[in-house]
């Protein structure tokens, strides 16, 4: 075997795999059985983008639109696929604390406090969870916050934002 092909092979098989999400519902980094509950809830409301949510925690459906056609209060923090989806909600957060934001699908989620955006607190994704796939936790303040998804693969996607159970 040639040297340069050696060294190549030694270099690939070096090279960390990626690490794959965790499958099942108690895999992810807190317990989530609140938010599981209202995401898989029968019946979720339907909210069309931009439209305000009733007062938290609350799970709705959030219709998107095509992402070059979307009209978003901030463009996403992440470059997305040309073919993918995003929308937003606004909300209002009670009082100051850990709120957690998830969604069913995989996407992207902004979240926006006195237009800017804020830094998430942590997050964790899991497959394999009928409903749930991914939540992200944001310290709050009280008042309005705008929450955005974007990178989704279809036009609809449910949606959670609760206060975290710690």
């Amino acid at each position: 075997m040639k040297p340069t092909l050696s060294i190549a092979l030694l270099l690939i098989a070096a090279t960390p795999a990626f690490a794959a999400d965790p499958e099942g519902c108690d895999k992810f980094k807190w317990p989530m059985d609140k938010e599981i509950a209202l995401l898989t809830a029968p019946s979720l409301p339907k909210l069309a983008a931009g439209v305000e949510t009733p007062a938290a925690p609350v799970a709705v459906t959030m219709t998107l639109s095509p992402i070059a056609e979307a009209v978003l209060p901030k463009p996403p923090e992440r470059r997305q696929k040309p073919d993918s989806y995003a929308g937003f909600v606004r909300g209002r957060v009670p009082a100051a604390g850990l709120y957690v934001v998830t969604i069913s699908e995989y996407g992207w989620i902004d979240v926006l406090q006195n237009d800017a955006y804020l830094k998430s607190n942590s997050f964790g994704g899991v497959t394999g969870c009928a409903g749930v796939r991914k939540s992200v936790r944001y310290d709050l303040s009280a008042g309005p916050v705008t929450i955005q998804v974007s990178g989704a693969a279809k036009n609809t996607i449910n949606l959670a934002f609760s206060p975290a159970s710690h």
